[in-house]
């Protein structure tokens, strides 16, 4: 499992076979945990005319259990994972989950908030460029190994 439950996870991509974020069993682990802690996670299928095709996760604020929290993730939203099968990457699926996400968090289902944050591999140039197409844009700081990114509500 990874080292703490409540990151933000980044776009799926394969390159050289190294997948960029975790298997939807841990997806749904997370926020079956999260959300049994008092937490707030908002696990999505994302279909496309009843064919399954990725996961989004959206998380709000910080849990008890999570340890080396990163700054911006009080009182903030966050994409915590999106993953779009590998058979179904490039075709607009990614963009579309990301721009409903967004439209959700704008409703504020968990009360008011200045951002909506997110953490992607370095090396994941693929979420790189699709957050920053929505302004989500790079701190500098970093979650683990991940770079975090801000979008301002």
């Amino acid at each position: 499992m990874e080292k703490r439950l409540g990151c933000s996870e980044a776009f799926c991509t394969r390159r050289s076979k190294r997948v960029f974020v975790a298997s939807n069993d841990v997806s749904i682990i997370e926020a079956y945990t999260t959300i049994t802690a008092n937490g707030y996670a908002f696990p999505f299928g994302i279909y496309d005319d009843g064919q399954f095709v990725g996961v989004l996760m959206i998380g709000f604020d910080k849990d008890d259990y999570w340890y080396d929290v990163p700054d911006i993730a009080n009182g903030n939203y966050n994409l915590w994972r999106l993953m779009i099968d590998q058979r179904y990457q490039h075709k607009g699926y990614g963009r579309k989950a990301v721009e409903l996400a967004l439209e959700f968090i704008r409703t504020f289902p968990c009360g008011k908030a200045d951002y909506c944050w997110l953490s992607y591999e370095p090396e994941n140039v693929v979420a790189k460029e699709l957050y920053a197409s929505f302004g989500f844009e790079e701190t500098g700081e970093m979650d683990g190994e991940e770079l975090i990114a801000t979008l301002k509500l």
